[in-house]
């Protein structure tokens, strides 16, 4: 399935450096502003050790985690929505993205040029927010003048998209950014349809030094997140990749050295997967185990469908085990001598780690 999340935020904020570091890549990170240009794209396992629990159970000859595309997409600077810094290109890379990481410097360094000669992350968070605000309230205006034309033929479906950008136009006229949950499933669905940016589900990530002179700026970013409903995670980018860079052994002596369970990027990778409303499901056998992504609340033919769209048309039944019991029984046959083992219908819907083993007829 392809889940994009976006890194966006000002030029020069480290959005290039981050990108590195989760794809383990080489692209240009420069310090000057436009140092990337056409959006990069990389494909980022999750880092889901119940795989490692799996295998010690199964030991299969291949192991193939979920997946994140993540895509690094160039600075937006003020008047992006106006053109300015190839910002109409860059704002329709963003149209395209399921979900948003949004850098914001946090950190003092004369060495790293700003692009508007300060520090200020609040007002930074505030500048790229307000250019897709103003992208947005171009493209309802148009679809609202659009609908009006067509108020008198009385179309049900019309009258709903009408009702519907005019509530939006008042948040967005207010510098708000689009609140999806205030809506309901159908009303989402159908904003989503308009593919606005500011209903792009978010979260910060705060790039702060590697000593204190962050801890202000970093106070200032999580309030204003907060005031959003949005989550902050605050890392060192430029340590990130370094850690990245090294071997497996040598990364975990330095985590113990800095009492870290794991990698911030982690944390980040996991962020961007769960912020999209995806979990994932197994399916493990000699050959291969391998990690599913579905949205939650899936049934059991809809995951299905993720391995094989013949898997979701002749659905019959699934055999699921939950992943807490598949270790405890150690593995397929003991789950089933503990009645640990179910089968599922068409109604079943699919939960997070489950091991399942799908019974189908085309």
């Amino acid at each position: 399935m392809g889940f994009k999340c976006g890194i966006v935020g000002l030029p020069n904020v480290g959005k290039s450096t981050l990108f590195n570091a989760l794809t383990k890549s080489s692209i240009p990170a420069e310090n000057f502003p436009f140092c990337t240009i056409e959006p990069n794209v990389g494909k980022v396992p999750l880092p889901d050790p119940r795989l490692i629990e799996l295998n010690k159970i199964v030991e299969t000859k291949k192991i193939i985690p979920a997946s994140l595309d993540l895509v690094d997409i160039a600075g937006l600077v003020k008047g992006a929505s106006q053109g300015e810094g190839l910002g109409n290109a860059f704002l329709s890379n963003i149209r395209e993205m399921n979900a948003l990481a949004h850098v914001v410097r946090c950190f003092e360094d004369d060495n790293v040029t700003h692009v508007d000669g300060s520090i200020d992350p609040v007002r930074d968070a505030e500048i790229i927010n307000l250019e897709l605000i103003l992208a947005d309230l171009d493209t309802v205006t148009k679809r609202l003048s659009k609908c009006e034309k067509l108020i008198k033929t009385n179309d049900k479906n019309n009258k709903i998209e009408f009702d519907l950008l005019k509530i939006i136009k008042e948040d967005l006229d207010s510098g708000k950014l689009i609140n999806l949950k205030k809506f309901s499933d159908e009303d989402q669905r159908i904003i989503k349809s308009f593919q606005l940016l500011s209903s792009k589900p978010t979260f910060y990530i705060a790039n702060i030094s590697d000593d204190e002179n962050s801890d202000e700026k970093l106070k200032e970013l999580t309030q204003f997140a907060n005031e959003a409903g949005c989550i902050v995670i605050p890392t060192c980018i430029k340590i990130e990749q370094e850690i990245a860079l090294l071997e497996d052994e040598e990364r975990q002596e330095y985590l113990e050295l800095m009492n870290m369970d794991e990698p911030v990027l982690n944390k980040i990778i996991f962020k961007g997967y769960g912020i999209l409303g995806l979990q994932t499901y197994f399916t493990a056998g000699p050959q291969e185990i391998r990690a599913w992504t579905i949205k939650n609340n899936s049934t059991a033919p809809n995951a299905a469908g993720v391995i094989h769209t013949d898997f979701e048309r002749g659905f019959i039944k699934a055999e699921v085990i939950g992943f807490n019991d598949y270790i405890s029984c150690n593995g397929e046959l003991g789950a089933k001598e503990n009645g640990k083992l179910r089968l599922e219908g068409k109604e079943y819907i699919v939960k997070d780690g489950d091991v399942i083993h799908f019974k189908f007829n085309v």
